[in-house]
């Protein structure tokens, strides 16, 4: 009786020892977050998605939607296929104009055009065009290409469209922010290839771009971490990252030649995950500019986005696009 008290004892003391090392490597981590960026209190919480049942309870309680300001038409579309996108507009803006293309984030696996609603709107009523956001089908139950096809398919209506929307399709952007900045990129990557549709930019945010880089020994990160990483690509492609993988459009960064692809702007933060491989992406790239935004995390543009570095951020993306689309 005495050893198996003295087992069980060992057990919670190792345990708690675990906890307390974690505890203090993330107060670690966290010192070197820009101040003004610590709010978020998932910084302090360890947390992967590492399987299944994970992502089945983030789904059960899913973000709320973001408010729409005032000044701002949003209205639900259905798509041919089943997918659906809202469209954002604003009163009196000149006809015909640019429009943004923009696909929300969630590692492939999770999220809603819902959650973007402030985002989306911001842009159309700071630079007065309207914006389209994709709902896209999800993995594990629906792996490449499903999603990138819903976003194919919203870029197509959105040509298609052009005349009713007031838009001019020569200047229509793609955007997206973690894995629809990813999304974006290999919808670029589609039309570019088809010769159906045109892109004229690309606007991603902190993009998830590269499943290799779950093979190199990174450290520990907030918010999306390596363990969430690798979950995310397995379910994205249906096998394990960094395996041989020849479908185009699948993962943006294995394309060998990105010559002739539109301009790009890249904002990421240097604590981010994907910091590298968005850094490389961007030299690869013709025409990018890049922001790397000194002690920023994945996620903060959204979480954080009246911060001051966040602020100065959002307005470099948004005179980027406005450049671009006019």
């Amino acid at each position: 009786m005495n050893g198996w008290r003295f087992g069980l004892a060992a057990v919670a003391a190792a345990g708690a020892a675990a906890v307390v090392k974690s505890t203090r490597a993330r107060s670690r981590l966290l010192e070197t977050v820009a101040p003004e960026l610590r709010g978020p209190i998932m910084l302090r919480l360890p947390f992967d998605i590492g399987s299944r049942a994970v992502l089945r309870l983030i789904r059960l309680a899913p973000m709320p939607p973001a408010p729409i300001p005032v000044g701002v038409t949003v209205e639900k579309r259905p798509l041919p296929g089943g997918a659906e996108v809202y469209t954002y507009d604003v009163p009196g803006r000149t006809e015909p104009s640019g429009a943004l293309l923009w696909i929300h984030g969630g590692g492939y696996i999770m999220g809603d055009a819902l959650t973007d609603h402030a985002t989306c709107a911001w842009f159309a009523r700071e630079l007065g065009i309207p914006v389209v956001s994709v709902n896209y089908r999800l993995a594990p139950e629906h792996p490449f290409p499903a999603g990138l096809d819903d976003c194919y398919s919203a870029l197509a209506w959105l040509h298609e469209h052009a005349g009713e929307l007031g838009v001019d399709p020569a200047r229509i952007a793609v955007g997206g922010e973690s894995a629809g900045g990813g999304l974006a990129a290999a919808l670029a990557q589609r039309a570019h290839d088809r010769g159906e549709f045109g892109v004229c930019f690309q606007l991603l945010v902190y993009p998830m771009l590269d499943d290799r880089t779950t093979l190199t020994d990174r450290p520990k990160t907030l918010v999306w971490t390596p363990a969430s990483n690798k979950f995310g690509w397995t379910a994205y492609l249906g096998h394990a990252p960094g395996e041989h993988e020849d479908r185009p459009h699948a993962v943006p960064a294995r394309r060998a030649d990105l010559t002739g692809l539109p301009p790009a702007w890249i904002g990421v933060g240097d604590l981010d995950l994907f910091h590298d491989e968005n850094v490389d992406y961007a030299r690869r790239l013709d025409r990018c500019e890049v922001e790397v935004v000194p002690g920023m995390y994945h996620g903060a543009f959204s979480l954080m986005p009246d911060a001051p570095l966040m602020r100065a951020l959002r307005e470099s993306a948004l005179r980027a696009l406005g450049k671009a689309v006019g």
